[in-house]
């Protein structure tokens, strides 16, 4: 397993994480879920990924359950959660100092555990204001609650403004930021936040590298019996597959094979490999519901080590997906 530092902190994280959404709590039980997680572990995995909304707590509760039953020495796990969306009440959603407070209390007790090494606010509240989040996150971590905080899903302007709240009130700033990124979505992490790294040491703990299962080929001939999104509750993902966006990408996808053949490599191990090769990337999220996919995502460390400019350039010819880079507005000579 290959680590890599979280932005510009002390902390070193597995390059591939492994993460409990849609799986934990809803699809597999508490038995899989060790599995899993173990064999994750064996393999050097040290980030798991969860969310307070995440099968509405019950991930979390499995997942608490696994890391007591395995048994793992804490100081090996690299553990987060993340606050948003904590119930249904006037006081249940956002990110108010009330909602950071007992969210965490509640997170924790569900874990079983007395600190997250990460936790993020799931995503920007616009109507608490920027100093009360920064003042509760940065009081999670000050009361032992947290190692570091961080964001999910927030602007580059907004992320700024938070390390600018920071500076001014003397808190502790978010060491990094977990957005969506794949071979489809990429403006965010290459344009967007492309000064971040830099400025602020941003880490990324990168999510849904396979597009929500579109880049491993299992649409390509249209959605299988048994899928995730055959079931009614993911109707909403089986319209953004079968729209006209979702038609172009699969036929891009559909091009990607020769390129996967030609590695030796499955389709999954190919979009899996190309976001690890991106520097800024701190740790690729990954899930299974399967032993056999947590074994195929974890070699594409190996394909991610073929992937030469030949290659890449290959790929950037059929998905065309690359964002224009971000104009430079400093003055320049005339």
């Amino acid at each position: 397993m290959e680590y890599r530092r979280l932005g510009r902190s002390g902390l070193n994280v597995s390059a591939l994480s492994f993460g409990s959404w849609v799986t934990f709590g809803e699809q597999i039980d508490e038995d899989v879920a060790y599995r899993l997680m173990a064999a994750a572990f064996d393999a050097g995995v040290n980030f798991f990924d969860n969310a307070e909304i995440y099968a509405h707590g019950a991930s979390e509760t499995v997942m608490g359950r696994v890391i007591a039953r395995g048994g793992w020495a804490r100081r090996d796990l690299v553990v987060s959660t993340k606050i948003f969306w904590g119930g249904y009440g006037p006081n249940d959603q956002g990110l108010s100092a009330k909602r950071i407070r007992e969210g965490t209390d509640a997170s924790l007790a569900r874990l079983g555990l007395d600190y997250v090494d990460l936790i993020y606010c799931h995503r920007p509240d616009p109507y608490t204001p920027i100093e009360e989040t920064v003042r509760a996150m940065s009081l999670v971590v000050q009361r032992g609650q947290a190692l570091y905080w961080g964001t999910s899903e927030w602007s580059a302007e907004q992320i700024r403004c938070a390390h600018a709240v920071a500076r001014e009130c003397g808190l502790v700033p978010p060491t990094m930021e977990q957005p969506q990124y794949h071979l489809f979505h990429r403006d965010r992490v290459e344009r967007e936040y492309a000064r971040l790294y830099h400025d602020v040491g941003l880490g990324t703990t990168t999510w849904s590298p396979l597009a929500r299962g579109l880049l491993t080929g299992k649409y390509n001939d249209g959605i299988p019996d048994g899928s995730r999104l055959a079931l009614p509750e993911y109707d909403w993902l089986r319209q953004e597959v079968e729209s006209d966006e979702g038609r172009r990408r699969i036929e891009k996808v559909q091009e990607l094979e020769p390129v996967a053949d030609d590695l030796g490599c499955s389709l999954a191990q190919l979009a899996i490999g190309w976001c690890l090769k991106n520097p800024n990337v701190s740790t690729v999220i990954t899930g299974a519901s399967r032993l056999e996919q947590l074994e195929e995502n974890l070699g594409a460390l190996d394909v991610a080590a073929r992937l030469d400019a030949a290659v890449l350039e290959r790929i950037e010819a059929i998905v065309d997906s690359k964002p224009d880079p971000e104009p430079d507005f400093r003055r320049t000579e005339r």
